[in-house]
């Protein structure tokens, strides 16, 4: 099996960007050229940023971590302290709003629970700064959609962290189906889950985004869109379940399998969980078959195919640390967002026909 260049594939690949591929896009607001590097203010100071966004940020070229926002008090000094973060940055979700009388930052991060990305959007929207928000993009299309008119009436860009729309291997395999290198996508299958064993998160908490098809729910769903090259109009089946329904409670399942369909007859085949471990991503085309494993982890995604391997390496957090300073240069060339408030919102239609083909047992059209 011949393997793929990495320096050819990666001089390739810069031409096609998950933005390419997706479509529309979402215009973003003026550009700074006064400045080559972006002030970014975390908001919510959880595992995520804690562990992967903070330490990607001493790694960034073109932003830097300029504020935080948290409510719990005791971690302002910890945060000052490690990372020189000024008690002037210092915010808490009371004097959020006044974000927008400080220069120094320039892009305000939401790495909340999902069920308040909608507010902590809006409001970042109104302060005239640029917006990052984490995945899932909200709890319904509704509040997706809210979002995206929030920070175009503002005049702010609006990104949602889909990172691994901004890593090579994941571009390798779109570019092969772009290019239809191995003739038209026939089905695909994809799979993402982990066991979770925790009780209290708010991963296991209804009112708060909790479940797993909106945490690793959107990894497949992400898998079949951009493996396809397509967005699917419809879910054929779905089952959602939980066999530890002490934890999993109001409904709320730790296991989702459903069937979507393509243009073209084409059909994809999910499973997310948060009671087994898997990450693979088949697409099956006319002259052989592209297989990611893992196709979404922080690091080590790799695969292979007829045309040979898909092998970029890096280590954690280069995958954060990649997206955001992508995201940044966007902002200072006033280009449009690789991948914008309207991708976040596909996915959470696609995740609301879902729930509702499990729960009536029927096929459900997704609607644009």
């Amino acid at each position: 099996m011949k393997s793929i260049s990495r320096r050819d594939s990666l001089k390739s690949l810069s031409l096609v960007t998950g933005a390419s591929l997706l479509a529309p896009f979402q215009l973003i607001g003026q550009p700074l050229p006064k400045k080559d590097n972006l002030g970014v203010a975390l908001v919510g100071l959880g595992y995520y940023s804690t562990d992967l966004l903070a330490p990607a940020l001493q790694q960034t070229k073109h932003c830097h971590l300029a504020g935080i926002v948290t409510g719990t008090p005791e971690k302002e000094k910890i945060w000052q302290d490690k990372y020189g973060v000024k008690k002037s940055n210092t915010y808490n979700y009371d004097t959020f709003d006044q974000i927008k009388d400080n220069p120094e930052i320039d892009v305000i991060y939401i790495v909340l629970p999902p069920s308040m990305h909608m507010e902590y959007v809006v409001r970042a929207a109104k302060t005239g700064k640029h917006v990052w928000c984490e995945k899932p993009m909200a709890v319904t299309a509704k509040e997706c959609k809210k979002m995206i008119e929030a920070c175009k009436k503002a005049g702010v860009s609006l990104s949602i962290g889909y990172r691994c729309q901004h890593e090579p291997n994941t571009l390798a395999f779109q570019k092969i189906v772009k290019e239809k290198s191995l003739g038209n996508v026939l089905s695909l299958d994809c799979a993402a889950g982990y066991r979770d064993n925790r009780t209290d998160h708010w991963k296991q908490k209804k009112e708060m985004g909790g479940g797993v098809i909106y945490d690793m729910g959107v990894y497949p769903i992400q898998g079949l869109r951009l493996g396809s090259g397509m967005e699917p109009i419809a879910v054929r089946s779905a089952k959602a379940w939980t066999d530890r329904p002490e934890i999993y409670k109001d409904g709320l399942a730790d296991n989702v399998e459903a069937v979507l369909e393509f243009p073209g007859g084409v059909v994809g085949t999910m499973k997310t969980s948060f009671a087994e471990g898997y990450n693979l991503l088949n697409i099956t085309c006319e002259d052989g078959t592209i297989e990611m494993a893992p196709f979404s982890s922080y690091a080590g995604n790799k695969g292979k195919s007829p045309l040979g391997e898909i092998n970029f390496p890096y280590e954690v957090p280069w995958q954060q640390a990649n997206q955001m300073d992508q995201d940044a240069l966007a902002i200072m060339a006033g280009k449009p967002m690789a991948v914008p408030g309207e991708e976040g919102l596909r996915d959470i239609r696609i995740v609301e026909a879902i729930l509702k083909s499990a729960e009536t047992g029927k096929r459900v059209e997704i609607k644009p």
